[in-house]
């Protein structure tokens, strides 16, 4: 990205997660081959997890965590 080699809104840090079911599909219109968008580093070749859905809201559920956790005082019996 730094080198200007691909666009900065359609590149492989702005796509992931690559699902699989957009990597196999018929259809790739990205700049940058299939293989770097599946494995961006060499040591997912041997494990990778695919996840099962991209990113629904972009960056928002990353920059804005929140806790689906019941609270602590409903775990006291």
């Amino acid at each position: 990205m730094e080198a200007g080699e691909w666009p900065q809104d359609n590149n492989p840090l702005k796509a992931a997660p690559h699902t699989a079911a957009s990597l196999l599909g018929a259809e790739w219109n990205r700049p940058y081959p299939r293989e770097l968008g599946a494995f961006p580093v060499a040591s997912l070749k041997n494990v990778k997890y695919w996840p099962p859905v991209g990113r629904v809201d972009n960056v928002y559920g990353d920059r804005n965590l929140f806790c689906s956790c019941l609270p602590v005082g409903s775990y006291e019996s």
